[in-house]
């Protein structure tokens, strides 16, 4: 039994979980949970024990000084919790920590019993993943779930994803085996560019989580570096005229297939997101479409976060969307993917 001392009664609890690592390209995920934390001031109540699921090969503890004294921090999972006030005010449990190396049925079950104890009602957990996506556009999130009727609820999609699947995916099963309601929302990151920090698919994250939760979530500096890190790209990509008509091939392409969408829903959530705010003021590779890994697109040795040149359309090797492999979301966050239901990328949940 989990002993919760300190924390107070919740409202309306929702878990919003994410994880460092393979299911978190450009660092977008848990970046999100960790502005989250930081914009409503979250208060750490619990962590798990780091000795029971990481490889400190894999993930190393840091030493740093304080007041003179070495002190050690190990990778782990951490909780905090924050009250969203309001007109109608609820608590978020943020969860925040890195992929475990090991026992992560344990793992989910560990953090499934806080949930339990605090009463959670809901518990989303971001990814992100690379994809086919143009850095020019609006970045592409989804939302599945294993639920069908919280999937005709809230407007998801129901993930049938099969095959190799993340921490994301594992603890989104437990949840659903556990009677917990849990939603995925996936944010596809461009292949070309995935150095973190990506503020872009960061802020994309939280404005599906307003839409989701319905509520108003302060962006801080998140609009300001979204457009100063697009710029950044342009100017890298004008650089390379393969990477720029690369990037034109994909603008093409995603415009193509969202031209018959150019009505009413998307519009409408900007507006609405857009009423919520006008009185208010204010390590490892990564999953990818394929399910490939995405390390040689590390930054540059200098330092310098240039574009590769990207694969010719049709060769080898390339991100074409028909399979989600290992990442366990959307290719291009447009929809969960063909084997999930969606039209063209593959992703699980």
């Amino acid at each position: 039994m989990i002993e919760l001392e300190g924390v107070p009664e919740l409202i309306d609890p929702v878990m919003v979980a994410a994880f460092e690592g393979w299911n978190d390209a450009g660092d977008a995920a848990s970046t999100a949970v960790a502005h989250l934390e930081r914009e409503w001031k979250g208060e750490v109540f619990a962590a798990l024990d780091a000795e029971d699921y990481y490889d400190f090969q894999v993930n190393r503890p840091t030493v740093f000084m304080d007041g003179g004294v070495r002190k050690i921090t190990w990778p782990t999972t951490r909780l905090s919790v924050v009250r969203v006030s309001g007109e109608k005010p609820r608590d978020l449990v943020l969860v925040r920590g890195i992929e475990p190396s090991m026992r992560w049925r344990s793992f989910c079950n560990e953090l499934l019993g806080f949930a339990h104890e605090l009463g959670v009602e809901l518990v989303v957990i971001l990814g992100a993943l690379l994809g086919d996506t143009p850095h020019t556009r609006p970045v592409p999130v989804s939302g599945v779930t294993s639920d069908p009727d919280l999937a005709r609820r809230m407007d998801l999609e129901e993930t049938k994803y099969e095959g190799p699947t993340g921490i994301v995916g594992v603890l989104q099963e437990a949840c659903t085996h556990a009677g917990v309601p849990a939603v995925s929302l996936w944010a596809a990151v461009p292949h070309y560019v995935s150095q973190p920090p990506n503020p872009k698919a960061t802020l994309a994250l939280l404005n599906r989580l307003e839409d989701l939760l319905d509520l108003r979530i302060p962006q801080g500096e998140l609009s300001e570096d979204a457009r100063a890190w697009q710029v950044g790209v342009d100017q890298l990509a004008a650089e390379d005229s393969e990477v720029a008509e690369y990037v034109q091939t994909l603008e093409e392409a995603r415009d193509t297939a969202e031209l018959p969408e150019a009505s009413g829903e998307a519009i409408a959530r900007e507006f609405e997101r857009y009423l919520r705010r006008r009185d208010v003021s204010p390590p490892g590779g990564h999953a990818t479409a394929d399910g490939g890994d995405a390390s040689y697109l590390r930054d540059s040795p200098g330092g310098k976060a240039r574009p590769p040149r990207p694969p010719r359309p049709g060769a080898s090797g390339t991100s074409d969307g028909s399979s989600e492999g290992s990442a366990d979301g959307p290719a291009d966050g447009s929809a969960e993917g063909s084997s999930e239901g969606g039209d063209e990328d593959t992703s699980e949940d």
